[in-house]
């Protein structure tokens, strides 16, 4: 996977929890985080946290990829 495969997905998708881009590229949380930050360093994408849990009460969702990232659209 190279940055414009991650760009062009988040442009698709608008935004995307990490590990809905970890299931999608089958590639390590970590390695996706660095290929975002050169996108968020851009100003392209902007990283948020999800507030609260997926919504169901099983407590499985791992915290760290709870990690939301959202396409920016240029001005």
């Amino acid at each position: 996977m190279i940055l414009s495969d991650l760009r062009n997905y988040l442009q698709q998708q608008r935004r995307a929890a990490l590990i809905d881009l970890v299931n999608h590229f089958g590639t390590d949380a970590d390695a996706l985080r660095g290929m975002l930050s050169k996108w968020v360093s851009k100003g392209r994408v902007r990283k948020t946290s999800l507030e609260s849990s997926c919504g169901t009460s099983c407590c499985k969702c791992d915290p760290t990829l709870t990690e939301l990232y959202e396409w920016i659209d240029e001005k």
